[in-house]
């Protein structure tokens, strides 16, 4: 199973760590993008901060965070489970996960990253700002940027297993699963049951929290049909699309009665 997940908009800091090595993270395959958005980031941070603040669409008390990019290279890294906070990661709640249920996540969880493109939660990053919704004055949108590299690099990550989606939309436009890789795909929605609306705050809450609860119980779901039995045997209301034609992902709503 690989579950793929939005960043968190708010970061713990960097703390004393050593610092960033990028030949050190995961799927090795992005790291030529990676370096060409982090040096475009460093240098854009490091010059006029009213114009990275700009670029980077950040509002005068969020003024810090440029000077906190311009340090990347040097500032501490630590595993990115304990840089990305947020409500999402809160639920998820990776440090109080038992020793069985740590390793799992260590090996299905993918975040994905306007500068990093994709990190487990085992690589070690410094804390940032940097949306995928970012345009850099030299390599354009970061949503574009990713494309090509992720398209290479997510099938094989993918394997042959379950690929559960749990990105928001600025982010699952960075890569979008094709063919038969579609079809082991499960994107979620977390619905309002009595208005079947989606509320931010409480999506994010029960996706952290499904995501721990296929961790703490060990369940490893082959496909998208499996996996709506194991969250229905989890206590969840999920009611589930299969694709109407290959090539597409299955779609699963989850029903929530209360908003927390």
């Amino acid at each position: 199973m690989l579950v793929l997940l939005p960043p968190s908009e708010g970061k713990a800091s960097s703390g004393r760590g050593a610092p960033l090595k990028p030949e050190s993270l995961s799927l090795p395959g992005l790291t030529a993008a990676r370096e060409a958005v982090l040096t475009e980031l460093v240098e854009l941070c490091a010059g006029d901060e009213d114009k990275a603040r700009e670029v980077l669409g950040l509002s005068e008390g969020l003024r810090g965070e440029v000077a906190k990019n311009a340090e990347l290279r040097t500032a501490g890294a630590r595993p990115a489970g304990e840089i990305y906070t947020g409500v999402l990661y809160d639920s998820l709640g990776l440090a109080s996960l038992d020793t069985a249920a740590k390793r799992r996540a260590a090996r299905s969880l993918l975040v994905f990253s306007g500068l990093w493109g994709a990190v487990r939660v085992t690589d070690r990053i410094p804390s940032y700002r940097c949306s995928m919704g970012v345009k850099l004055p030299g390599l354009g949108a970061l949503g574009a940027h990713w494309r090509s590299p992720m398209a290479s690099v997510l099938p094989e990550v993918a394997g042959g297993g379950l690929v559960l989606d749990l990105r928001s939309a600025a982010y699952a436009a960075a890569w979008k699963p094709k063919g038969e890789v579609a079809g082991r795909t499960a994107s979620v929605r977390v619905l309002h049951a009595p208005t079947r609306k989606v509320v931010s705050h409480f999506n994010k809450a029960t996706k952290g929290r499904i995501v721990r609860s296929l961790l703490t119980a060990g369940a490893e779901p082959k496909g998208p049909a499996e996996l709506v039995e194991a969250l229905r045997d989890l206590g969840y209301v999920v009611e589930a699309q299969a694709p109407a034609k290959s090539g597409q992902s299955w779609s699963l709503d989850v029903l929530v009665d209360e908003v927390h």
